[in-house]
């Protein structure tokens, strides 16, 4: 019997290119996309320079570049420089503010073009008039913004390590200090295209400030959460522009929680605030304070009557009550009978302190004994009770 062999069949080879094939095409289509994408970027950051130059913030970048195949987009721009032009009520629109900064890398991932992240170089060069005038300096500094090229939903920036100095004849005196800032802005539930209204929130820890007064130089840290209403849209304005536009829309900041502590001292607050015609804060803020006997050699209020009252003092606590006419009294009685007028200085400023303790009502704070009283704003002028402690410039 002979052997029966069936003929072998020749097995079809282009099944097994496919594979190999459509991963080449893809990867062709995918590198053409991310090519396309960043040849965009130059054209999307001059659309977005040219929106801020309007608005009297001009970017400028001295070398740009853009990197992060395959996935993300990275651009990466050294030699930044910006100048501010009329963003505060005072400044002259002939003399802008000018800054610098090392470099700023922008990352976005290609699957999520609306989330951009950013990462800052320290330091920051700010002059005035052409001389170096502050310098700002961190460890870290990153944000995030999400929504984008469309109105933000979100955006987020924080510092570690932050630090402010003026430069005077190359000297640098330090102006502010922080371990850590946050501060987070989104858009709240109530908000709508034709009216947005955002939630903000500001964290400080570690926070001091040495120029302003010697209170303030003692670390503290801050807790600040508010809602800002009033807004007609996103689009790049000057700020005292902005700040118009919000007191013609009877537009507010509500403070929804804020809590600052520094050392025993713990005050937390809630209130609402708008501007006046003139530009000036009004509104008033409710206070609830433990420790407010340590805010009064704090502010040194009881030193007053005691050294002689200046009258930069009387304008600050007292507006309308002349210096010469407290200290002209307090010297006749001492030289009716020598002393006498030591004896009132001392008990006027016990007074002093008694009257601020004497503020509001007694609370409960943290398990503290504390007092809540409201905290004003009048045209600008910040009043404790009948006491002004600060005067606000306006924003506009």
């Amino acid at each position: 019997m002979s052997d029966f062999v069936l003929p072998t069949r020749r097995r079809r080879l282009w099944p097994v290119f496919i594979m190999p094939i459509l991963v080449v095409v893809l990867a062709a289509a995918w590198s053409a996309f991310w090519f396309y994408a960043a040849s965009k970027v130059d054209e999307n950051v001059d659309a977005w320079r040219a929106r801020e130059a309007a608005a009297g913030r001009t970017y400028d970048c001295a070398d740009r570049s853009v990197a992060g195949f395959p996935f993300r987009l990275e651009v990466r721009c050294t030699g930044v420089s910006v100048a501010l032009l009329a963003q505060t009520a005072g400044q002259a629109a002939a003399q802008p503010i000018n800054a610098k900064l090392g470099e700023i890398l922008v990352v976005a991932q290609i699957y999520d073009p609306k989330l951009l992240i950013a990462e800052f170089k320290a330091p920051a060069v700010l002059s005035d008039r052409g001389q170096p005038a502050m310098v700002v300096n961190w460890s870290t500094a990153r944000s995030s913004i999400v929504g984008l090229p469309g109105p933000p939903d979100r955006a987020d920036i924080v510092f570690d390590d932050a630090s402010v100095d003026r430069i005077a004849a190359s000297v640098q005196a330090p102006i502010a200090r922080a371990k850590h800032i946050e501060l987070h802005g989104r858009n709240a539930e109530s908000s709508t295209p034709d009216k947005p209204v955002i939630e903000a929130a500001l964290q400080i820890g570690g926070g001091s400030i040495q120029d302003l007064h010697p209170a303030l130089a003692v670390p503290f840290d801050a807790d600040i959460r508010a809602q800002l209403s009033g807004l007609k849209d996103f689009s790049p304005k000057p700020w005292p522009a902005r700040f118009r536009e919000l007191q013609a829309a009877g537009g507010r900041v509500e403070i929804v929680q804020s809590r600052i502590q520094q050392g025993d001292l713990i005050s937390v607050a809630s209130g609402s605030l708008g501007l006046t015609a003139a530009g000036n804060l009004d509104g008033e803020v409710q206070m609830t304070v433990a420790g407010l006997e340590k805010v009064i050699p704090a502010l040194g209020i009881d030193k007053l009557l005691e050294m002689g009252v200046p009258q930069s003092a009387l304008d600050r606590f007292a507006p309308g009550v002349k210096s010469a006419d407290v200290n002209n009294v307090l010297g006749a009685l001492d030289r009716a009978i020598p002393g006498l007028g030591k004896v009132v200085r001392q008990n006027a400023s016990a007074g002093v302190t008694a009257g601020v303790n004497s503020l509001g009502t007694e609370a409960m704070l943290e398990g503290r004994k504390a007092r809540s009283f409201p905290l004003k704003f009048v045209d600008g002028a910040v009043m404790m009770g009948s006491l002004k402690v600060a005067q606000i410039p306006p924003l506009f």
